[in-house]
């Protein structure tokens, strides 16, 4: 994937330049509303709220080959069951294959906690579709949001909001699931969207249901005043997870770069002619990973500091990133990025039940499973090709790696 997105920042300002290089294409009607580019042989479409704009957190998602909604799920994409049988999660057939991975997970407890910006109308039929089609309980769902007022739909993020509850439930079907939804707001103090005040109700509403996560796969680039919003995600209750971004290494993203959130980066599994699982790769300009311009290195990370240095590196794990089907109002459609990527790996982390009290224990959890490197072999994937940057052990390509079994999680 060509990367068409450089995201600088300059005395405070943030600056987006949209740099159309080859593989990437606009029209002239379109180019405010959507991007188009390529990974691996797929056209990928950008939506408007995926690309970044100062001041305005944007999401973290595409969609394959096509935006318009297809009759049932798409051919080729990855499932609930295939997912889970790849990362071990699930007993399934050799090789994993798509057609045949039916059997999907069935842990979860607590709460999970999607927070995403805008109102979703039909965010409970649509949960309940994609639960059906794939054998999936369902779910004990609620739309939420902070204040008296109903925020108003914002069609970009329905892709978005789409994808967070279907997967993280996928995931841990047991756990009740909150959609805390907010306010898009683009100027002035409300550029911090969606509102801290939709993740500080998420934190209260998994601490009410005795434990859980928190995911949040939006973001902006980072800005030099951010340390003072990372007390937002040091509940005790909650493990928090945000996106760590699709623009590749070197380009930055917060919330994804707190040392209180347990980013996810974006990795690809292979397959062979037969669908059979081969292996799992990061491709280069695909997803997020960083040193912090603003965070230190925090104590977990002391082991990596040969990686890190003296700031905070992320993501901290990766997960499979392209693709997968979603249903959204009637239709399936083939989405990726890490927005997918940290709700299916937080309803991992929530069916693994360890219980870790907040993000800080969870973090302190895998990176010591990353430092015995029996435990690391058994519990993680290494994810060591697909760019330079990859190596064996803890890199900005994928941070420790994606799940292998609910062990370390």
């Amino acid at each position: 994937m060509k990367r068409f997105l450089e995201v600088c920042t300059i005395v405070g300002v943030v600056t987006v330049a949209v740099a159309l290089l080859a593989g990437v294409a606009t029209t002239p009607a379109l180019a405010q509303q959507r991007m188009e580019g390529i990974f691996n042989g797929h056209k990928i479409i950008y939506p408007s709220s995926s690309i970044p704009v100062p001041g305005r957190h944007h999401t973290n998602y595409f969609f394959v080959d096509s935006d318009k909604p297809q009759a049932g799920p798409p051919q080729g994409d990855e499932t609930p069951g295939s997912i889970a049988c790849v990362y071990e999660l699930v007993t399934g057939p050799a090789g994993c294959p798509i057609d045949t991975s039916t059997n999907v997970p069935t842990g979860g407890w607590g709460a999970i906690a999607i927070v995403d910006a805008g109102y979703y109308p039909t965010a409970e039929s649509d949960l309940a579709a994609f639960s059906t089609q794939y054998g999936i309980p369902q779910a004990n769902f609620s739309q939420v949001w902070p204040g008296t007022k109903q925020p108003e739909v914002e069609e970009g993020w329905l892709g978005e909001e789409a994808l967070d509850i279907e997967w993280s439930h996928a995931m841990a079907p047991q756990a009740k699931l909150y959609l805390v939804v907010s306010t898009l707001c683009n100027v002035g103090t409300c550029a911090t969207d969606p509102t801290w005040a939709a993740v500080t109700l998420a934190a209260k509403l998994v601490k009410e249901a005795g434990g859980g996560v928190v995911s949040m796969s939006w973001g902006d680039p980072e800005w030099s005043g951010e340390l003072k919003y990372d007390h937002l995600f040091s509940s005790k209750s909650a493990v928090f997870f945000a996106a760590a971004g699709d623009s590749g290494l070197g380009v930055s993203i917060y919330p994804g770069a707190s040392p209180n959130v347990v980013a996810v980066g974006g990795t690809y599994i292979n397959r062979d002619q037969n669908g059979n699982y081969i292996d799992e790769v990061y491709y280069t300009d695909g997803g997020g990973g960083d040193l912090s311009p603003y965070e230190p290195r925090p104590a977990y990370q002391d082991g990596v500091q040969d990686v890190v240095g003296s700031q905070r590196g992320y993501p901290d794990v990766t997960s499979d990133f392209c693709c997968a089907g979603i249903y959204l109002q009637g239709g399936w459609y083939s989405v990726g990025g890490t927005s997918w990527s940290s709700p299916t790996f937080a309803g991992i982390v929530n069916a693994a039940a360890s219980k870790a009290k907040g993000s800080g224990a969870e973090h302190t959890l895998m990176y010591d499973v990353l430092a015995n490197p029996t435990e690391y072999a058994a519990d993680y994937y290494d994810i060591t090709q697909g760019d330079p940057s990859c190596t064996v052990g803890f890199d900005k390509c994928s941070g420790i790696g994606s799940a292998r079994t609910y062990n370390g999680k």
